[in-house]
């Protein structure tokens, strides 16, 4: 394993085992080193010490922040250098039914495994001493990772619910199988749900969707667990069936699991940030949350199928009501609410290869899109493209055109801006505010995507006809 720690951490550690402590990396660090992951941030747990000999000691060597106080964290930060948490070990018993409703015991005796003891997962539960170069793991960490397992500590798990939903997106980000008895503990916790602050169970999904290599073990996770009962858009999904000719991997959830993985892959190639690549992620796996309430049998050409017509309309309110119950944020929800509802929006634009696509159909499919966009757009419906295998990832020949009809007019990235203010709207009623200014903007933003005018002072022209015969 290489774990190299910038020069000035590094002298730290060697400086306070000199003073007779002991510092050792902890956590995230340790399991990405073993995975040959990059190692972004560093978490300490010094060994042998009092909190306020901690904070002295990190004071005299760079800027620290005593804001971690009840949790025995000082974050400190060297001259150049990122900051990182440096703590004293604890223990923790639970003394009520939240969360955060723990009582921490810090004592300088409590030795690296007592300590490790109290963390969540074996693959976290690792230490490394950066002077001896000695890997600490008292629970089969490394086993653990090498049999892609993802296995509970101790019994202490089922004391915090909340390590459920961390339990998922570690096993997407890191492919990983839940332990069957880590299931069972889970799965006696799982009316706990409702303890969890809403911004808690928001930072666990933001993690599985701007981090998971393999989202679409999501489901699979939250069955053995018991926890699909709290996520009923997800859960209705099972046994939903589709027409083999179209989906021959199976069922909504499985196609939605396939979809949410070949997102993370797009996502991974086109280098997207993570609000953006968090919009991928949800909008694929809401794609389809309309199919259970419309999918039935329907007579198509003299055989019966499988159809689930209306879905896409159906799916945007489910997508909102689901992310907003789990606090995501409303800049991202109000993003994979119209890419939901338009995700099939390339077969109706872009029929068949003789079908020309007008400049008034592209702008008006970006601004029923925004504030998304048709370039996002294009990645969602490759998306669900490449979420039915056997079939070969690609991007439909549609959304090839549909994007590149996009890309002539100028509206890939966003729908074009109005040129009719409701400051041009004004003066015609005597600047008086009031929803007729809206209802004149909107009217001119249909008539600037119909193309009836494309400059500032076309729009005026048209402004002044469009009031003059509506005062007639």
């Amino acid at each position: 394993m290489t774990l190299s720690l910038p020069f000035a951490l590094r002298a730290l550690c060697e400086q306070l085992s000199r003073e007779g402590f002991r510092c050792l990396v902890v956590g995230g660090a340790v399991r990405d080193a073993l995975l040959d992951l990059p190692v972004k941030d560093f978490d300490f747990e010094v060994h042998g010490i009092s909190y306020e000999r901690l904070a002295e000691f990190l004071s005299a060597h760079g800027r620290v922040d005593l804001v971690g106080r009840s949790f025995g964290v000082v974050k400190f930060t060297a001259p150049n250098e990122a900051t990182c948490d440096f703590a004293v070990p604890r223990r923790e018993s639970k003394i009520g039914r939240h969360h955060r409703d723990f009582h921490a015991e810090f004592d300088p005796t409590i030795t690296p495994r007592e300590a490790a003891a109290r963390r969540d997962f074996t693959i976290n539960a690792m230490a490394y001493d950066p002077v001896t170069g000695e890997i600490l793991d008292f629970f089969g960490g490394q086993s653990d990772l090498r049999g892609r397992i993802l296995r509970a500590t101790s019994d202490a798990f089922a004391e915090d619910p909340l390590r459920v939903l961390r339990g998922m997106q570690f096993a997407c980000r890191f492919d990983l199988t839940l332990d069957e008895n880590t299931a069972a503990q889970s799965r006696a916790i799982a009316s706990e749900y409702g303890t969890l602050a809403k911004e808690r169970v928001a930072e666990e999904f933001m993690k599985w969707a701007t981090k998971s290599t393999r989202p679409g073990r999501l489901a699979e996770y939250l069955a053995a667990t018991g926890w699909i009962a709290h996520f009923p858009e997800i859960a209705i999904m099972y046994g939903v069936p589709q027409d083999p000719e179209w989906h021959p991997e199976g069922d909504v959830c499985v196609h939605t699991m396939h979809v949410v993985n070949a997102a993370a892959k797009i996502a991974e190639r086109d280098g997207l940030d993570d609000d953006n690549r968090a919009v991928l992620l949800f909008s694929a796996l809401a794609h389809d949350f309309g199919k259970p309430a419309t999918t039935e049998q329907r007579d198509r050409d003299g055989r019966m199928r499988w159809t689930s017509w209306g879905h896409e309309p159906l799916g945007g309110p489910l997508a909102k009501h689901f992310l907003a119950r789990i606090g995501i944020k409303s800049a991202i929800i109000e993003q994979v609410v119209p890419l939901v509802e338009n995700h099939l929006a390339h077969r109706s634009i872009a029929l068949t290869a003789d079908t020309v696509i007008t400049p008034r159909a592209i702008r008006r499919l970006a601004m029923r899109l925004a504030p998304a966009s048709i370039e996002q757009l294009a990645r969602l419906i490759e998306a669900d493209a490449s979420g039915r295998p056997p079939k070969s990832p690609r991007l439909p020949e549609e959304a090839v055109r549909m994007l590149a009809a996009a890309r002539a007019e100028s509206v890939a990235h966003k729908a074009q801006p109005p040129l009719i203010l409701g400051r041009h709207v004004l003066p015609y009623f005597d600047n008086r505010p009031g929803v007729h200014i809206g209802e004149v903007t909107n009217a001119a933003y249909e008539a600037q995507a119909d193309g009836k005018f494309s400059t500032e002072e076309e729009g005026l022209r048209w402004l002044e006809l469009f009031i003059a015969r509506q005062h007639k």
